[in-house]
């Protein structure tokens, strides 16, 4: 299956430098027609998003820079009609701007975590809701949300980042529920890559194979025709897999028993991985839930 995106128009946030930019030249490598937005100055320009629409035109494609703050969402509609002005239509949104202000949490200011919730969260729900009625009309559209390891599993300096990045999917549960009958897919994208956020993490050789380029390709795919939705991808180093959100069976305890002292008494069983399980929406765990209850009492409520 060959991967085509043409004549679809794309918007990357944070496009102008490490991910977003490998993201934006992907994207147009495949026939897309780019928005290369990256933080610009105050009369808003951004040299960085310049220099990559540059790139694609001069590789034969099509591309508008753009400087808007994502966290400003009427800069963010500015930049959704810039697109829809030229081209007509928004068929793909990668929400990949971010910013890091690491601390641990009892040295983090309430402000050093609002501004990376700011840029991260909201930066992403402004730019998504900026082209959600657009991709409702047209019934198409792919929605990538960047997600991270710190915040699917924690990370020590990093409550304001983690907090925000876990965020992520949460949205993009909501989202690809809300949009499945238009045709809307939303994921999220857990990128580990060699970039100026992560310089001096890695040892020199190990730096150089967690190149940005082989991470994109995980967005091409998310990005296309045939994508799944409601998905994790976990990418670095030319490697890929999927996290998912599980969930124990439990245990439903007798009416006597429903107390803290009754969950200690079964903590082994309701931590048991046997019969653990992806649910698909917030209904399916209270479903679970009074289902264990019914059975209980003897009720059957098929």
């Amino acid at each position: 299956m060959n991967i085509r995106l043409d004549g679809q128009v794309a918007i990357v946030t944070g496009g102008g430098q490490g991910l977003g930019r490998c993201h934006a030249l992907a994207l147009a490598e495949r026939g897309a027609k780019v928005v290369v937005n990256d933080l610009g100055n105050a009369s808003g320009q951004s040299e960085h998003a310049d220099k990559v629409v540059s790139e694609i035109v001069v590789a034969g494609g099509e591309a508008i820079a753009n400087g808007a703050n994502v966290a400003d969402f009427g800069r963010v509609q500015e930049m959704v009609s810039s697109a829809m002005d030229k081209w007509g239509r928004v068929d793909i949104l990668i929400n990949n701007a971010g910013i890091l202000r690491d601390k641990t949490f009892l040295k983090m200011s309430i402000d050093e975590f609002r501004l990376v919730v700011d840029v991260h969260l909201m930066g992403s729900a402004n730019c998504t809701k900026a082209v959600w009625e657009i991709m409702r009309e047209q019934s198409y559209g792919r929605i990538v949300f960047t997600t991270s390891s710190s915040g699917l599993y924690g990370n020590f300096g990093q409550a304001n980042y983690g907090a925000a990045k876990m965020a992520m999917v949460g949205l993009m549960n909501t989202l690809h529920l809300e949009g499945a009958k238009y045709n809307i897919r939303s994921n999220c994208l857990a990128p580990t890559a060699g970039t100026a956020m992560t310089e001096g993490l890695f040892p020199e050789p190990v730096f150089k194979l967690m190149a940005a380029e082989v991470v994109s390709p995980g967005v091409v795919f998310l990005s296309g025709p045939e994508a799944p939705s409601r998905k994790v991808l976990c990418a670095g180093g030319g490697s890929f897999a999927v996290f998912k959100g599980l969930e124990t069976e439990g245990v439903s305890l007798a009416p006597d028993d429903i107390s803290a002292e009754g969950i200690a008494a079964a903590w082994s069983a309701i931590d048991d991985n046997e019969g653990m399980r992806e649910l698909q929406s917030g209904f399916d765990q209270p479903t679970k839930f009074a289902g264990q209850a019914a059975r209980k009492l003897g009720l059957d409520l098929s």
